[in-house]
């Protein structure tokens, strides 16, 4: 199951799919040993997709950290998921071959294969931005900056409506996610709404809001649920 999160800045959206995270990995807040109760709104969604086998259960982190800013956002998101039960993978970029030498090196006690994790990655606003804008030293062969493939262009989740205009920015992101997902027994990914401010901008973060928007259409094709969170309030919208 995939999960697409999104709402503007400062919605509650973290908050919100971190608990419908722990919910679908069947986990429990080590603080106080009960199931999380923010995410009880969220039966809707979980209804036939939870188990009673527990799951074991990953952040990835997409944010580069800059500043004394930057790292008030990390300690904040931190807090957040404390007493929660996550294992937090650092992937600023290329997150789904990240994601899979983590799980090559995944077993349970008995040195068995887990079982399939459930995943939130936090956030698209920040992979596509690390994706698009390289810093030195990552690999750009692999990110947007990279030609396009004709012959991947298949291996995409993207419509014939949609192929047309779709740049290699989204492909590749596309190209990350259904891996992702392909890895996972729970996708759970949260987007930004920054389409509404109406400002006009420079023709970088022009095009990079472009992108942003395109991605977060194919990823709610993809996705089994779309929930946008408004003031702390889940709608669920598909």
């Amino acid at each position: 199951m995939m999960i697409l999160v999104t709402g503007a800045s400062g919605s509650g959206k973290s908050e919100y799919a971190e608990n419908l995270a722990v919910k679908l990995a069947g986990k429990k807040n080590q603080d106080t040993g009960n199931k999380i109760p923010d995410a009880d709104h969220a039966s809707e969604i979980c209804d036939g997709y939870l188990s009673a086998e527990s799951h074991k259960l990953y952040y990835l982190a997409t944010m580069r950290v800059y500043g004394e800013e930057g790292m008030r956002r990390v300690e904040r998101h931190r807090k957040l998921r404390a007493g929660k039960g996550f294992y937090t993978v650092e992937c600023p970029i290329n997150v789904d071959e990240a994601f899979s030498e983590i799980l090559m090196c995944v077993g349970d006690e008995f040195g068995r294969k887990s079982s399939m994790p459930v995943a939130l990655l936090e956030c698209m606003s920040n992979l596509v931005a690390n994706e698009m804008f390289p810093e030195p030293g990552d690999e750009q062969e692999r990110g947007c900056m990279e030609e396009e493939n004709p012959a991947e262009q298949n291996d995409v989740y993207i419509t014939k409506k949609q192929q047309k205009e779709t740049n290699s920015c989204a492909k590749n992101i596309i190209r990350q996610i259904r891996h992702l997902r392909d890895q996972t027994a729970h996708l759970v990914v949260v987007t930004n709404q920054i389409f509404e401010d109406g400002i006009t901008y420079e023709p970088g973060t022009t095009e990079y809001i472009r992108n942003l928007g395109q991605i977060n259409q194919l990823l709610a094709e993809m996705a089994d649920s779309v929930v946008e969170v408004v003031a702390g309030i889940p709608l669920l919208v598909k």
